[in-house]
């Protein structure tokens, strides 16, 4: 028996609806940080697919035109600006299957999660969940129970591995840390913690941002991104982690 891998990067980037922390809206600034992560997925939350609107909220339609190359899925949260407002997964992989998942426990803003099967070679297939939780305290224990439900995380007809990424509002290790690291490993175990904060971009002092995941997919590297554009591009730092995933092959 021989072993190769299947290398790929993945992303995770809340863009502030594309405004940065001076206050303006724009979606060219995002995009020039999402060719610096040179991502083969990308997790983007809080973007806005508002086509008829003005330009700054036809965010999903420019974001998606700057790389042509890519596959790509929304997961509509809410209406917003006369479009809609949710989370974009974006790939140089096939996307096998795209699920929404709506886990609004609140009056607060609606959240959701994005599922994408993602099919990365050798007939071996990745599920990505790009996850956005609330802001409150007892909204995120009603989140996170539902995430980690057989609606989500734990669906019984799932293939291949898991990578839950994204905005997890967490200021502290709470249950949700807790419960998603009962099942899945992650980038927590950063040495330098003052290196994992990602929020607010340009100084930051919180780590919100996370990505979990499990066996077979093997870790290589994971990094806060703190280019000059992504300090001021979005009040969030983005998160990468590369990834192999073993792939047999019999002689």
């Amino acid at each position: 028996m021989s072993e190769k891998h299947i290398r790929f990067r993945i992303a995770s980037y809340n863009t502030h609806k594309c405004r940065g922390i001076h206050g303006t809206i724009s979606p060219e600034r995002v995009i020039r940080v999402i060719e610096e992560l040179d991502a083969d997925i990308l997790c983007l939350q809080e973007i806005v697919d508002a086509a008829g609107g003005s330009g700054k909220y036809d965010q999903a339609r420019q974001i998606s035109e700057a790389f042509p190359k890519l596959n790509v899925a929304f997961g509509e949260t809410r209406p917003l600006h006369g479009g809609r407002y949710g989370n974009t997964l974006m790939t140089r992989f096939p996307i096998e299957e795209v699920r929404t998942h709506d886990i609004t426990k609140s009056r607060r803003e609606e959240r959701g999660v994005l599922q994408c099967a993602i099919g990365v070679g050798n007939g071996l297939t990745v599920n990505v969940f790009n996850v956005h939780l609330g802001t409150g305290y007892m909204e995120r224990r009603r989140q996170i129970e539902v995430l980690v439900g057989t609606e989500i995380l734990a669906q019984a007809d799932l293939r291949g591995p898991r990578i839950v990424i994204g905005d997890f509002n967490e200021w502290t290790r709470g249950l949700t840390t807790r419960l998603l690291q009962a099942s899945f490993q992650s980038d927590r175990p950063i040495r330098n913690r003052r290196s994992a904060r990602t929020f607010p971009g340009v100084l930051p002092i919180l780590s919100l941002d996370h990505c979990y995941y499990e066996n077979p997919l093997e870790m290589e590297h994971t990094k806060i991104w703190r280019s000059r554009r992504a300090l001021i591009a979005s009040d969030h730092l983005p998160l990468i982690a590369d990834f192999r995933l073993p792939v047999h092959e019999s002689r």
